[in-house]
């Protein structure tokens, strides 16, 4: 599957950027490397990558707006690369519509792991536990309140009006509307919709759940602090 794979690259440093693009390029990628985020977005328009990978300090155009210009045009998954854990880029990454993001100096191995992760949710390779059709093997219109989520047509409405969902908002919703009522913790979020077979930072899951109430409704997400998040029946 990877060798069908165009991976968008951006990244200033010539040693980093060089290196990565070989690494994936021996993995079966296709990469575009950019040295700059004005570069890589003409790049996204041009080529239409399948996923981006977005330094977060990059000249130019920062990863965080390059992310939001990225996240206007397309649902495609975007992968933020941070130089420090505890960042605050990292949310601001989150925020813009990132997916997910990994951590600078990252292992090659890793970095292939989560790029496939991320390609299982959105379709573009096989694997994992759970896929889109898993989740929604029960099919129909689930409905709660004036929010109504097609299972079979991967729609949402909210008040007879179509939301606009990331992929993987979509597995998040539905996650929560496959078990209204019930609490799922942070780490079973990520395991599920994230396919993290490890520990993962659960800012990923707390920052995507505040996106998806932001389009569905604050009050339809409840936060049960000390255990995670549930759908209001």
């Amino acid at each position: 599957m990877a060798d069908q794979t165009h991976v968008l690259f951006v990244e200033d440093d010539d040693v980093i950027r060089e290196a990565t693009q070989l690494a994936l390029e021996r993995d079966g990628f296709v990469v575009t490397a950019m040295p700059d985020g004005l570069s890589g977005l003409e790049a996204f328009r041009a080529d239409r990558p399948d996923i981006a990978l977005l330094d977060v300090m990059v000249p130019g155009l920062d990863g965080v707006s390059l992310c939001r210009r990225i996240r206007d045009e397309s649902t495609v998954p975007v992968i933020m690369l941070s130089a420090r854990a505890d960042s605050i880029d990292v949310v601001l990454g989150l925020e813009a519509g990132a997916d997910d993001y990994v951590t600078k100096p990252f292992d090659g191995a890793v970095l292939v792991a989560r790029i496939r992760a991320v390609l299982r949710r959105f379709g573009h390779a096989g694997g994992g536990d759970r896929t889109e059709s898993d989740a929604s093997a029960a099919g129909g219109v689930l409905t709660f309140g004036d929010l109504e989520v097609d299972t079979d047509g991967m729609e949402v409405r909210r008040a007879g009006q179509p939301v606009a969902l990331t992929p993987t908002e979509m597995r998040l919703l539905l996650e929560f509307s496959s078990a209204p009522g019930t609490v799922l913790s942070r780490d079973k979020l990520l395991e599920r919709v994230w396919d993290y077979g490890w520990g993962g930072d659960t800012r990923v899951v707390d920052v995507h759940v505040q996106r998806l109430r932001t389009k569905i409704g604050q009050d339809r997400i409840e936060t049960v602090r000390g255990f995670g998040y549930k759908l209001k029946a």
